[in-house]
């Protein structure tokens, strides 16, 4: 008797903490406003659009991924809920529109202007950790001249991958080179090339 009710006391503790972990993950994302959420550790493509109500691919795409790609995301990146891209109410242009015009009149001296492309940057990367920084891996060090500290961008590489970054630092390299972004980025997960180059859009 004592042995049954050991393992149904074993039984009762494993799932209960079988059930904690599940709702770790389900809760991982950070929601920032009502169309993004900031990753964290344990987050996938998949476990944010169940979360949100959503599916991968409607995720991939209001991210511009690949439908069906492979979405490599890290803690504290910015990813952007479908209802961000798919509500086209008049209030939401309304709303837009005023936002662009605000953030062009304080950016009006500066070569960075939202809602454009700003050309072809030169692309490096780098790994915050290793420089013994606590950044995070949501970052790009830029020319602060050109992209000001809290810039949002685009960036697509040469072989179509997309990031969003938010500038927050300059490096020598960057600093130095107004065409050049260093993006922050695992050690393990830094490209073979090393060095790329990009198309890099203003987003916010």
């Amino acid at each position: 008797m004592k042995k049954v009710l050991s393992i149904a006391l074993a039984s009762t503790i494993i799932l209960t903490a079988l059930g904690a972990t599940t709702a770790n993950t389900v809760d991982a994302a950070t929601t920032v406003d009502s169309t993004h959420v900031t990753v964290e550790k344990g987050d996938t493509y998949k476990s944010i659009a169940a979360e949100n109500n959503t599916t991968v691919s409607a995720l991939e795409q209001a991210n511009g991924r690949t439908v069906g790609g492979f979405d490599l995301i890290y803690p504290g990146e910015t990813i952007t809920l479908p209802s961000a891209t798919s509500n086209t109410t008049s209030t939401d242009t309304t709303t837009q529109a005023a936002a662009t015009t605000a953030t062009a009149s304080t950016q009006s001296t500066t070569t960075a202007t939202t809602g454009t492309s700003q050309g072809t940057f030169k692309i490096s990367f780098y790994d915050p950790a290793v420089l013994g920084s606590s950044m995070g891996y949501s970052g790009v060090a830029a020319n602060l001249s050109v992209f000001p500290k809290g810039t949002q961008l685009k960036i697509t590489l040469a072989d179509g991958t997309v990031m969003y970054r938010t500038v927050n630092d300059t490096g020598t390299f960057a600093n130095s080179n107004s065409q050049q972004l260093d993006v922050a980025m695992p050690s393990s997960s830094i490209p073979s090339y090393g060095v790329t180059t990009a198309s890099v859009e203003v987003i916010s």
